[in-house]
């Protein structure tokens, strides 16, 4: 069994010595006001990356779709809200409803992804577009 020492160094009643350094930092106003004009530009510049992949998700899923009559490879969409950092990518026509069946599958229909496929590929490459267009809006 262990002796618990008592007084000496460390445990819970330590006291601390201040050593009297003191660090300043000047500029961090200015570096403040700096980060808060980049903001927008940041922001623009991620939602120029979204749009890009977006896009390529949507290019990617038409490519990739079942061909009968050419109405779901010409009928995905991706849309993409200014204000917000979101893209929805797919079909939104009632005729479209079988997409889903092509996507997943029936019991009796075997399962043909084709937007699922493209948004993985796509999950690889959005981080070097963020990159390359954060870098350009920086120059």
């Amino acid at each position: 069994m262990a002796r618990r020492r008592r007084g000496g160094r460390g445990g819970a009643g330590r006291q601390t010595r201040s050593s009297g350094v003191q660090v300043s930092i000047q500029g961090l106003d200015a570096l403040r006001d700096r980060l808060e004009e980049l903001a927008p530009t940041m922001r623009a510049a991620c939602h120029r990356a979204l749009v890009q992949s977006a896009e390529a998700i949507r290019d990617d899923t038409a490519r990739a779709v079942r061909v009968d009559t050419g109405n779901l490879r010409d009928s995905v969409r991706a849309v993409t809200h200014n204000n917000q950092l979101v893209a929805e990518i797919g079909w939104w026509d009632r005729d479209d409803r079988y997409a889903t069946v092509h996507e997943f599958g029936t019991r009796r229909i075997p399962a043909r992804p084709a937007l699922g496929p493209a948004a993985e590929a796509e999950r690889a490459r959005i981080g070097a577009r963020i990159a390359a267009e954060v870098r350009r809006a920086l120059g």
